[in-house]
């Protein structure tokens, strides 16, 4: 399981026209793949260290400030370029198979007591951020 996850002052997700999942304010998006060999243990664990994650203004995470988060699932991440200039999807889980560990993390993440805003699994998004640093990190679990 991969994210990347970005410090934002605010952020948002539109399907067709519509916003479906927005922060407003400061927070993280989290833009997060499933490989095919995740599950229910990859989910919890990714969903903790999100929770946990001290990339805040002030050394701090979400757990300790509240912050909300917005989860867009983003397959894209286990694109393979190393061979061609086309990449390969093979790393990455098909839907029947990511969409149950998306949920499982968003899932975690309000067990936690965190304020989850989300995408919409399979549809074309259009994503709006507003980077707080910048500040961005790649978290593999």
């Amino acid at each position: 399981m991969r994210a990347v996850v970005s410090r934002v002052t605010s952020a948002s997700v539109t399907v067709d026209g519509q916003v479906v999942g927005a922060i407003h304010e400061a927070g993280l998006l989290v833009l997060l793949g499933i490989a095919t060999t995740d599950g229910a243990e990859q989910a919890a664990t990714m969903a903790r260290k999100l929770h946990e994650l001290r990339i805040l203004r002030d050394e701090r995470g979400c757990a300790d400030t509240g912050a909300p988060l917005l989860v867009v699932s983003q397959f894209t991440l286990y694109g393979d370029t190393r061979k061609g200039r086309r990449p390969s999807w093979t790393a990455a889980a098909p839907a029947d198979v990511a969409e149950p560990l998306v949920d499982a993390v968003v899932t975690a993440l309000r067990d936690r007591g965190a304020s989850v805003a989300t995408g919409r699994f399979g549809a074309m998004m259009a994503v709006q951020s507003v980077n707080d640093g910048p500040y961005t990190v790649l978290v593999e679990v």
